[in-house]
């Protein structure tokens, strides 16, 4: 069979946006909920609070992403929820009003599409809230509710707060605040087939799934691609799947996974011991103990033979998310760190996610620290911003870094090094991991060409016949073309 993947995934660079920490609208630009209790701006984020943050906000900062290099969004939940993340979904139809409602939401896909950008929504189908209406209903009626073969009800009463009750009712990850739809029942498949239709029909360019991995009814996923497809053969399909996703990557499901699994490793190797394990307590996603060059190319090599490359190029790359702490906190502040997991995120294939704020050093730690109020420019680490911008160009100016061959070369204590190939265009990319300048020797034979002008980075390439010798400063990388 073969795979097809939507092309616009290969060349975009995705920003991920919480949105109610990234940016609030302009006096006068908000027309619901003026004078909502938001928790100061500038504080540390609690985890009930609402900070404010709107999609007018996100409009009026459309050029500030464009500028940037940004050509796609992913939002987390921006349906009508009583939470501030919204992955306690009340109504499907319905955008948050603490975000502008429906005609913030159809402003901004309006002016982004004119911007070439494209919109993907979080899509939360395996469980909804307490507070969604056909659960709600439940609670109302008891026994007597239409909505009963909706969810796995277990016995009565049930208990959606009280918790020193049996909740009797299935909550995802045992969470009585969130109920389990219970997919067995075709009019729930109808149902949320339906939701899918309808936001791509309003416009959006695709959904990335959670935890999807939960539905397991068989056929589910088929047919949801099917659907989704039918609407827009070009819209973009990602689940949330940390571990090997070959399950769901066959061509007949997901074009992609958010991708852990390039994660992990390349923190392993860039931070090395100074992350911080505490911030990772679960056993799906441990970017440790730390690894040598030629450990982290065994990893990466593993990673590239999991996937068809068709889907290895519209995988969705990642250095930190919602989910999880903060690069710049999880290595100790270190900003090297950060530059040089950087350079190999926007080298790598598959499309790189920036997670807002992240381009101008924005620290956090757990949840909720992790989700903190973008800050404002004078507080901006504006170094980190410049490579940012300079390492987003470069992806842009060069297909080979999008859609090329990624090609392994040599690595050699801590210097990890590869070229990227497309249709006569060649680049190298090396980096050096460890503290002390480093030198490696590279062989013309798997290279098409002698690239020797440095692009990004500092260091240097020196050619000998068909030899050449990489020099690198410690904790730096570099890349090179054909001059």
């Amino acid at each position: 069979m073969k795979i097809q993947t939507p092309d616009w995934v290969k060349h975009a660079v995705f920003y991920q946006i919480f949105p109610d920490r990234f940016a609030r609208s302009e006096p006068g630009r908000r027309k619901l909920l003026k004078n909502a209790p938001w928790e100061p701006w500038e504080e540390k984020p609690t985890l009930q609070g609402y900070k404010g943050g709107d999609l007018w906000g996100v409009l009026d900062r459309l050029d500030y992403l464009q500028d940037l290099g940004i050509n796609a969004i992913y939002f987390t939940p921006i349906f009508q929820s009583a939470c501030n993340h919204r992955y306690h979904t009340h109504d499907y139809y319905r955008i948050d009003p603490l975000l502008g409602g429906s005609a913030a939401f159809k402003a901004l896909l309006d002016a982004a599409h004119e911007r070439d950008l494209k919109i993907v929504l979080d899509g939360v189908f395996n469980h909804a809230s307490r507070g969604f209406f056909f659960f709600n209903d439940i609670l109302e009626n008891g026994p007597y509710s239409p909505w009963l073969d909706w969810f796995k009800i277990e016995d009565w009463p049930l208990s959606a707060y009280d918790g020193s009750q049996p909740a009797n009712y299935v909550g995802w990850a045992g969470n009585r605040a969130l109920p389990q739809f219970n997919h067995e029942n075709p009019e729930v498949r109808e149902y949320i087939f339906e939701i899918a239709e309808y936001w791509l029909e309003f416009g959006i360019d695709g959904w990335r799934l959670d935890v999807p991995f939960e539905i397991k009814v068989p056929g589910f996923w088929q047919e949801f691609r099917d659907r989704v497809k039918k609407i827009n053969p070009d819209a973009y399909i990602v689940g949330e799947v940390w571990v090997d996703a070959r399950e769901w990557l066959d061509g007949t499901q997901f074009d992609g996974v958010m991708n852990y699994r390039f994660t992990e490793p390349t923190l392993a190797f860039i931070a090395g011991d100074r992350i911080v394990r505490d911030y990772f307590p679960h056993s799906d996603y441990q970017p440790f103990p730390a690894l040598d060059a030629p450990g982290y190319g065994d990893r990466i090599a593993q990673l590239l033979d999991l996937y068809p490359w068709d889907i290895q190029l519209t995988q969705l790359n990642l250095l930190d998310s919602h989910d999880t702490a903060r690069l710049y906190t999880c290595a100790q502040d270190d900003r090297p760190t950060v530059e040089l997991a950087t350079l190999l995120l926007f080298t790598f294939p598959g499309a790189p996610s920036i997670y807002y704020g992240d381009e101008i050093g924005l620290p956090g730690a757990d949840d909720p620290d992790c989700r903190r109020s973008f800050p404002p420019s004078e507080q901006w680490d504006n170094q980190v911003l410049e490579y940012h911008r300079r390492l987003i160009a470069l992806r842009h100016r060069y297909p080979a870094l999008r859609t090329g061959l990624y090609l392994p070369l040599e690595a050699q204590g801590m210097i990890y090094s590869f070229a990227r190939q497309l249709d006569g265009e060649e680049l190298v990319v090396a980096v050096n991991a460890g503290t002390e300048k480093a030198q490696l020797s590279l062989t013309a034979s798997r290279l098409q060409s002698r690239p020797s002008q440095c692009v990004f980075g500092t260091g240097a390439i020196a050619w000998d016949g068909d030899r050449a010798t990489v020099s690198l400063d410690g904790r730096s990388g570099a890349v090179w073309a054909v001059s």
